[in-house]
């Protein structure tokens, strides 16, 4: 659905499930806009974001924006309830298809949640962006000469199965991600957004999939130090049981800038191995996460860290303002060369 359409459609709905009127006016020739709302003898005017669908990602750059424009809306397709959430904490309105409506004025607030979004024709999978293709695409944003491998060897070094390698390349080309340079050489283009799509794709798709747990210490309580903690971990991890630290603890050791709240671990090892070696206990709202490794990569194996591009999208999809700092110091200092 295009941004006109999606707009169109939220407005309609408003009007339907609520009785406000609604109009847009496009100032921008990309996302931008002003929408008027009446009710009840009342008006406002408000500067809107349009959003196919919000994403934890970009909340860094809308909460710039409302420090902009008041006040703002965000209307969207669909808006998953922590960002919904996230939205109201920090005064931003919302709209989404279904009608549901956030919007903080001077004397009202006004709060409709509950309308059911309309389920919609599902368009055909790319399959460069289902759970094996993104472990690939993963692999080619980190590798960028892979692109031209031998299909078989492409498949050894990123373990998927032959056979999917051609379709998940075709995916990339229908995307607009792969550039022919001749008749036997391609490369990745549009980087930037290929790494924008693979997150979402990561954060909703291949990242549940490789949840081992949520952990505390077994000994952990209101008097130990989360330092001491956070050390003894890493002496468990280097010298117990290998795993390699992704999320805020890796952007820690990466910037030196931030204190780590969750300690996100990757590893290849099951959770009945690395719980009497960590001495950790599954608690599912505990600050240890870990994760199923998916790929190789030499140097940063060695470094004991993810790799830098799996960082920033771990740091990204929260959503946090500090992460998202943090994250922004990792793409300039890392990314920014490569994906421009």
């Amino acid at each position: 659905m295009n941004k006109k359409a999606i707009i169109t459609k939220a407005v309609d709905n408003l009007r339907a499930f609520t009785g406000i009127q609604g109009k847009w006016s496009q100032t921008d020739a990309d996302n931008g806009g002003e929408l008027d709302l009446y009710w009840n003898g009342y008006e406002l005017h408000a500067f809107v974001e349009v959003k196919t669908e919000l994403r934890g990602y970009q909340l860094a750059n809308i909460l710039e924006q409302a420090r902009q424009y008041n006040p703002l809306i965000i209307v969207a397709e669909r808006i998953f309830p922590t960002l919904k959430a996230i939205l109201r904490l920090n005064k931003i309105g919302y709209l989404d298809t279904a009608g549901n409506i956030f919007l903080p004025t001077a004397q009202h607030v006004i709060w409709i949640d509950g309308n059911k979004p309309v389920e919609e024709e599902k368009p055909v999978t790319n399959r460069a962006f289902t759970k094996t293709g993104l472990r690939t695409v993963f692999y080619l944003l980190l590798h960028k000469e892979a692109i031209n491998l031998p299909h078989r060897q492409l498949a050894k070094a990123t373990g998927v199965a032959l056979g999917n390698i051609n379709n998940i390349l075709g995916g990339l080309r229908d995307a607009g991600f792969i550039l022919p340079l001749d008749k036997k050489n391609i490369q990745l283009q549009n980087k930037k957004a290929l790494l924008e799509r693979w997150m979402v794709g990561y954060h909703e798709i291949l990242k549940p999939t490789l949840h081992i747990g949520n952990f505390h210490f077994w000994a952990e309580n209101k008097f130990f130090d989360r330092k001491v903690l956070l050390e003894q971990l890493e002496e468990k991890v280097w010298e117990k049981e290998p795993a390699v630290w992704g999320g805020e603890p890796a952007a820690e050791i990466l910037t030196n800038y931030l204190t780590p709240a969750v300690l996100t671990l990757y590893t290849n090892k099951p959770k009945a191995i690395l719980m009497p070696k960590w001495t950790i206990i599954p608690d599912e709202k505990g600050n240890i996460e870990v994760y199923k490794k998916f790929w190789n990569d030499n140097e940063w194996d060695a470094k004991k860290l993810a790799p830098p591009l799996l960082v920033y999208a771990d740091l990204m999809m929260t959503g946090d303002p500090r992460c998202i700092e943090t994250a922004r110091l990792i793409y300039e200092k890392y990314l920014q060369h490569e994906l421009g």
